[in-house]
């Protein structure tokens, strides 16, 4: 096997996209990574990124690359879940709080929330992408927390239309849900809305 048929392998396995450090880790040599980028064998997608040219590019695995700690949240989450039917403006991640991302600087295109380290996995979740990837995102019963806590960060009538399904959706964990909102202190916000939408 030539180095550049373990690029292609690698790249199969990943769903389409490699780092520079994982080629590495494979014993395969930067020059191969330059000489494939050169010929359109692969595409180098910003430093030390690379995806397969052929593949339709899947924002969400792309920015999972690129922010390794962030995990897709509120309006982001809601559109996995089925919670609404807008496709997300601006993708959200929530970091752990003094994480730095370079894609901060893309104000436009990512909105950024802080918590806590300890908190910043409870909840998470693997769900696929549209494209047939793997990437991060909070359960449902978090990420209805979140949007109670940052409303007024967020389309409320968005925030209010997604709590109404959620409600009405097989598989509602209810003692979950009030577990999450007692753990970010929102336990009655959390029963309030519960109490009007019911």
């Amino acid at each position: 096997m030539t180095q550049k048929d373990v690029v292609k392998e690698l790249l199969k396995q990943k769903g389409g996209i490699l780092t520079s450090g994982e080629v590495k880790e494979a014993g395969v040599d930067y020059k191969t990574l330059q000489r494939m980028s050169q010929d359109g064998d692969i595409e180098r997608v910003e430093h030390g990124l690379y995806m397969d040219p052929n593949q339709m590019e899947d924002e969400y695995l792309l920015t999972q690359y690129r922010c390794k700690k962030g995990i897709f949240s509120h309006e982001t989450a809601l559109y996995f879940h089925d919670l609404t039917d807008r496709t997300p403006f601006q993708l959200m991640l929530t970091i752990p709080s003094g994480y730095n991302t370079r894609l901060l600087k893309e104000k436009d295109k990512y909105k950024f929330f802080y918590v806590n380290e300890k908190l910043h996995t409870l909840g998470r979740i693997t769900v696929e992408t549209p494209f047939g990837n793997q990437v991060h995102i909070y359960d449902k019963e978090r990420t209805i927390c979140d949007c109670l806590k940052k409303m007024n960060k967020l389309d409320s009538g968005l925030v209010n239309e997604a709590i109404k399904r959620y409600m009405t959706t097989p598989g509602t964990d209810y003692s979950r849900l009030l577990q999450y909102a007692s753990v970010f202190k929102i336990k009655e916000r959390v029963r309030r809305y519960l109490e009007v939408l019911t």
